[in-house]
């Protein structure tokens, strides 16, 4: 999972989104929960661990897999030791790329980035 950055009064994120017809595939949330779902090993506990309801993170994961040729997460049904779920290695492949792109995106705009900044009205600190 990312490590979060320290908050900023003022912050410039590009926003990626992977759309298949009007479904997004990929998007920062749905990277957000495959790295946590890597984590935790389970969609139940990714879903709490990011204010999730267990319904909208399983939604959001069925529709990551059908978007794709292959799917990205694959879950077990409970038993003895219980359920869980993992990202496929397609899956990690996936997360993986998504935030290279981002990184790229977010360097190839600093420049720009820089002059709007400075112009922005800020608070003293």
């Amino acid at each position: 999972m990312r490590t979060p950055r320290k908050k900023s009064a003022v912050d410039c994120r590009p926003r990626i989104r992977i759309m298949v017809e009007d479904k997004i595939a990929l998007g920062p949330g749905k990277i957000d929960l495959l790295e946590t779902v890597r984590t935790t090993g389970s969609i139940s506990r990714a879903a709490r661990t990011m204010g999730l309801s267990y319904r909208r993170a399983w939604d959001m994961i069925d529709t990551m897999n059908q978007c794709f040729r292959q799917p990205l997460v694959e879950s077990t049904t409970g038993g003895k030791g219980g359920g869980g779920a993992h990202l496929t290695p397609f899956g990690e492949k996936m997360a993986r790329i998504y935030r290279e792109m981002e990184s790229k995106a977010m360097r190839s705009i600093q420049m720009e980035w820089k002059t709007i900044r400075k112009e922005l009205n800020l608070p003293e600190k």
